[in-house]
């Protein structure tokens, strides 16, 4: 290379991996025997590439791989023998580091320098209305939405990506776009790509008639073996006539047309799986399209229909899980062969929780075969599930957008998704009790000061907030305790019975389960002496309401399911449980969504009041179902 030549490559080499890849390689071999890009002394073109290079990340992490051995060498030699040049870096990496540790006391790091913000940001949200929206969907449209419309003050576009008709459904499009004002956010556009079917077809056509494309009627496990081995389609080098005609036969769902598929041609055998001539449209006649009905027979790819309809959409950055890293080279590829306006890409990494897994496949046989009650089920991650089971959109909200867009893949445990979530509701929980039926023990009271009659005395529903608002609490002379607290009791031992008072144990009659006991009341002892403290409920004076306390455990046995591994294998036999309880009567008012905490037991959603039913009671008859909320001190789900 020319000195000059090697200058020019000064602005260049700012750029990203795509766009340097090549001078990189350029430069490598100019350095093939040589010590120094010009002369045999540090000068001004090594020091200002040297400098360009350092000051790329993209660069810098390149070159540090090791796969440009003469570049590597160079550039290791410059850094070892002249640290004169580097004064200007170090000072930009300090204060870098300063930014991202400020930033990091208020949560995750967002300072990705997208390219091209000035010229406007425009990003999408484009899930596939083929299941309802998990966590992990839920971490994309919440960045895509942040990016969007807080930090660029852009365009949100919502586009449903609904090229399957065999998978997808109305039902889950109108969830989908219901979740998303659920979590507050607000996409600016709504549209589906296949409002675009017109278009991608013109596309598929015109990448048949420059040759980038191909009709292939290879069936499918010979075609799956020949990509894996990097093995040539006998049909690769059809002509382009031959081409047009098999895809009209698919377009019209013909005999032949179903034989074939269209496939792009990228290549054969590149080390990349993703870029060997993949898929970009197929037939489908067995299932009418919820939007389009059956006037189309072919259907675009979603490796296919992303691209072209991003570009033509006006989207700016594509925000996607690095779950599509691979397919990156693939969805460029597509941009400059059909000479489309360029998007940006940012891979982030998807959500994964222990115990959990996302595969919106195995979570529809999960509905699919009766293993839960539906997509909303408490024990699935859909965003429906866990607000199911009592998270709140604040603080689902809060605890993605504190996860940022790191590349670092990582398994969280459900711990501190639900801490978050405890810190929301635990100010604002009003507090009820509840007492389990089975076994409930009858509680004499007795005493100078035990009440002759039963009465009610209004009580705080929050002991910390007010305005939570109040509640009447009965108190009478015949209480109901739970078994367990009352197994632990030895007769003689003073008690606190909470929010009302200490209580000597007089006597318990024998037998297991224990039956009945009798305490003598004591206001005026103190309740900081006693070791054990107790809910209650008055057994006169209130009308006790039933309620049914739910609990739920891991869907699965293994902190991560492998590819290879069965489904079914690993799947717990029991998750749920549920016990009977008396709960105390201002719990009556309660209504679906609600969430409280009972008095030593947890904090609970409610599922459904006794003003929720429609006639479905049962011979149970109407009652409180109450689901229990994780607050991160056990992990569970």
């Amino acid at each position: 290379m020319k000195v000059d030549e090697i200058k020019a490559l000064e602005p260049v080499l700012a750029g990203d991996f795509r766009t340097i890849e090549q001078p990189l390689q350029a430069l490598d071999k100019h350095l093939t025997l040589r010590t120094y890009l010009d002369g045999y002394s540090l000068g001004d073109v090594d020091t200002k590439i040297w400098q360009a290079l350092r000051g790329n990340r993209a660069a810098f992490s390149f070159i540090k791989r090791g796969s440009l051995a003469n570049l590597a060498r160079w550039f290791q030699f410059i850094e070892e023998s002249h640290p004169e040049i580097q004064e200007e870096i170090k000072a930009r990496d300090a204060a870098a580091k300063a930014k991202v540790a400020a930033a990091s006391k208020a949560g995750a790091s967002y300072a990705l320098a997208l390219q091209d913000t000035e010229k406007g940001v425009v990003t999408r949200f484009l899930p596939e209305p083929s299941g309802y929206l998990h966590i992990g969907h839920a971490k994309a449209a919440l960045l895509s939405d942040y990016f969007a419309h807080q930090a660029y003050k852009g365009t949100l576009r919502l586009r449903l990506d609904d090229t399957n008709p065999s998978k997808e459904k109305e039902e889950y499009q109108d969830a989908i776009i219901e979740d998303l004002a659920l979590m507050g956010i607000k996409p600016d556009t709504l549209t589906y790509t296949s409002d675009y079917f017109d278009y991608l077809y013109d596309m598929a056509i015109r990448m048949i008639k420059e040759g980038h494309a191909y009709a292939d009627d290879t069936d499918q496990e010979t075609m799956r073996d020949q990509r894996f081995n990097g093995i040539a389609s006998a049909r690769r080098d059809r002509t382009v006539e031959e081409n047009l005609r098999v895809f009209d036969e698919m377009k019209k769902g013909s005999e032949e047309g179903l034989k074939n598929c269209i496939r792009a041609k990228l290549s054969v055998d590149n080390p990349n799986k993703a870029l060997r001539d993949p898929v970009i449209y197929r037939c489908n006649v067995d299932t009418p399209h919820h939007r389009t009905g059956t006037k189309w027979k072919i259907y675009p790819t979603y490796d296919f229909a992303c691209p072209v309809v991003d570009s033509h959409e006006g989207v700016t950055h594509a925000l996607r899980s690095t779950e599509y890293t691979d397919r990156n080279p693939q969805y460029q590829w597509f941009i400059d062969t059909l000479k489309l306006r360029q998007v940006h890409m940012w891979d982030f990494a998807r959500m994964n929780f222990v115990r959990t897994f996302l595969s919106k496949r195995k979570l529809a046989k999960l509905v699919d075969t009766g293993k839960v009650w539906g997509w909303d089920d408490p024990r699935m991650p859909t965003i429906r599930g866990v607000r199911r089971r009592g998270m709140t959109i604040p603080a689902l909200r809060d605890f993605i957008i504190k996860q940022g867009p790191s590349r670092n893949i990582v398994t969280m445990d459900w711990t501190t998704f639900w801490a978050s979530n405890k810190k929301v509701i635990d100010p604002i929980a009003p507090r009820h009790t509840a007492i389990s039926q089975k076994d409930a023990v009858k509680v004499t009271i007795t005493g100078a000061e035990a009440p002759a009659q039963p009465f009610t005395s209004e009580k705080p529903k929050h002991p910390k907030n007010k305005d939570v608002g109040t509640k009447q609490v009965a108190f009478a002379s015949e209480l109901l305790l739970d078994q367990a607290d009352a197994k632990s009791f030895k007769e003689g031992e003073e008690i606190t019975l909470m929010a009302w008072g200490n209580a000597f144990v007089r006597s318990i009659t024998s037998g297991d389960p224990i039956p009945t006991l009798t305490a003598e009341l004591n206001l005026k002892g103190d309740v900081k002496t006693t070791e054990k403290k107790v809910t209650w409920l008055a057994a006169q004076g209130q009308t006790l309401v039933p309620a049914e306390l739910w609990d739920f455990d891991y869907l699965i046995n293994k902190d991560v399911l492998e590819e290879d591994d069965v489904l079914e294998d690993c799947l717990n036999p029991v998750t749920e449980t549920m016990e009977d309880a008396w709960c105390d009567e201002a719990s009556a008012q309660l209504k679906k969504d609600d969430i409280i905490q009972l008095e030593r037991r947890g904090y609970y959603r409610v599922d459904k009041g006794l003003n929720d039913w429609n006639g479905e009671e049962g011979p149970k008859g109407k009652r409180l179902v109450l689901f229990s909320i994780p607050t991160g001190k056990t992990g569970s789900k």
